[in-house]
């Protein structure tokens, strides 16, 4: 599956906040997911390995870190079944570069996702992603729908962060400087 995501992310302390204000604005609750992410060694992009009590999938993502308003192409390939094996073979011939363990809360209004993430090692985050998964949402409009959530959720250009979690993760010394 192909997908146009438009998306940032804040580092956010007060999750509750956010939470408040989606749920009075009707976002629709998915529910909370213990994820574990593992990224694979690749040569371009990002590849990851996403399982959860909720989300269970592989995904292969091409971005500029930067901040603000990022694009992102990316490939969704859902496994059916125990991913154990799927994990063993991209384990033994690409080498995993990080793992990301998160407590993830999920939130939808229409295609927009949002997520409010306690990240082991990392605090608390929030963010919005603006998805396209038929083809027929434009960029502009992905880009109006964020930056309408983000003056909801009253965030900030200078709160944007411009590395995932992975990053983050690899480089710690690059968190003190975001």
């Amino acid at each position: 599956m192909n997908i146009l995501n438009i998306e940032i992310k804040v580092k956010y302390e007060h999750p509750e906040k956010i939470e408040k204000i989606l749920i009075e604005n009707h976002a629709r609750f998915i529910g909370e997911d213990h994820q574990i992410d593992t990224y694979f060694q690749v040569d371009e992009g990002k590849l990851k390995l996403r399982e959860g009590n909720i989300e269970n999938s592989l995904i292969l993502y091409i971005r500029d870190e930067q901040k603000g308003l990022k694009r992102s192409e990316i490939l969704l390939y859902k496994p059916t079944g125990d991913s154990g094996t799927l994990k063993q073979i991209l384990t033994k011939t690409l080498g995993i570069s990080v793992i990301v363990d998160k407590r993830r809360k999920i939130f939808f209004i229409d295609n927009v996702k949002f997520h409010i993430d306690n990240v082991k090692d990392l605090g608390f985050f929030v963010e919005i992603e603006a998805i396209d998964a038929t083809g027929e949402i434009s960029e502009k409009r992905l880009k109006d729908q964020c930056n309408k959530y983000i003056k909801l959720l009253e965030l900030t250009d200078s709160e944007f962060l411009d590395l995932s979690y992975s990053d983050m993760l690899l480089n710690p010394d690059s968190c003190s400087s975001q």
